[in-house]
C-alpha cells in the first residue's frame, strides 16, 4: 500500500463534514415517517439509501486513513470519531425500519420528540464539524449536544412510563419501546461524537 507523507488535513475534514450533512438529510427523512399522510415503507427505504450512503463515507475515512502516514490528529481518534458518526445513522435507519416492520399504526408523541431532538443534534454537528479544522469554538457544541441527549433521556423514560401503565397490550409495548430505544441510542451516539470532538480539542490545543 502506498502511503502518503504529506498532511491530509483538508480531505478528512470535508468527509467528516460530509458525513455529518448525511445524518442531517438522514434523521430529516426519517422525521418525515411521523407526518399522516407519509408512505412510511417509502420512509423508510429513503433512510436506508442514505444509511448506505453514510457507510460508504465512513469506508472512505478508513480508507485513506490506513493509506495516510501523517494525519491532521491521533489516528485513533479519527478512527473513532468516524465510527460513532456512523453509529448515529445505524440507530436511525435501525428504528425507522422497526416502526414498517412491526407495523405499528399508531406512534407516541414522544417517539416524534425523540427524533426532532436528533435533528436538531445533527444540525448542531453538522454545524461543528468545519470548525475541527481550527478546533476552536466548539465548546458550546458539545455542552449542546449534552444537554439534547439529556432531553432524549427525559423522553425516553416519560415514554417507558406510558407504555407499562398497563393501557397497551404487552406485544404492542414491547415494539413501541424498541423502536424508542432505537432513537435512545441514536442520541447516545450523538453525545459520543461530542465527547470525542471534545477530546480531540483537549489533545491538540
Amino acid at each position: 500500500m502506498r502511503f502518503r507523507l504529506t498532511p491530509e488535513g483538508p480531505a478528512f475534514f470535508d468527509m467528516f463534514a460530509t458525513s455529518a450533512a448525511t445524518l442531517v438529510r438522514g434523521i430529516q427523512a426519517a422525521s418525515r415517517i411521523f407526518l399522516p399522510d407519509a408512505d412510511r415503507s417509502a420512509v423508510a427505504d429513503e433512510v436506508r439509501r442514505i444509511e448506505h450512503e453514510a457507510d460508504e463515507i465512513t469506508h472512505g475515512i478508513l480508507r485513506r486513513l490506513n493509506s495516510t502516514f501523517v494525519t491532521p490528529f491521533d489516528r485513533d481518534d479519527i478512527y473513532r470519531l468516524a465510527g460513532r458518526l456512523d453509529d448515529v445513522m445505524d440507530f436511525v435507519e435501525a428504528g425507522t425500519d422497526l416502526i414498517v416492520l412491526y407495523r405499528l399504526s399508531e406512534l407516541p408523541q414522544e417517539i416524534a420528540e425523540q427524533v426532532h431532538v436528533l435533528e436538531r443534534a445533527a444540525a448542531i454537528t453538522a454545524d461543528a464539524m468545519p470548525r475541527l479544522r481550527t478546533r476552536k469554538g466548539l465548546d458550546a457544541y458539545w455542552i449542546e449536544v449534552n444537554r439534547l441527549e439529556n432531553e432524549a433521556d427525559q423522553l425516553h423514560r416519560r415514554l417507558l412510563a406510558k407504555l407499562f401503565d398497563g393501557h397497551l397490550d404487552a406485544l404492542t409495548v414491547l415494539k413501541l419501546k424498541e423502536v424508542s430505544d432505537q432513537f435512545e441510542s441514536a442520541a447516545d451516539a450523538f453525545e459520543n461524537v461530542a465527547n470525542t470532538v471534545e477530546t480531540i480539542v483537549v489533545k491538540e490545543t
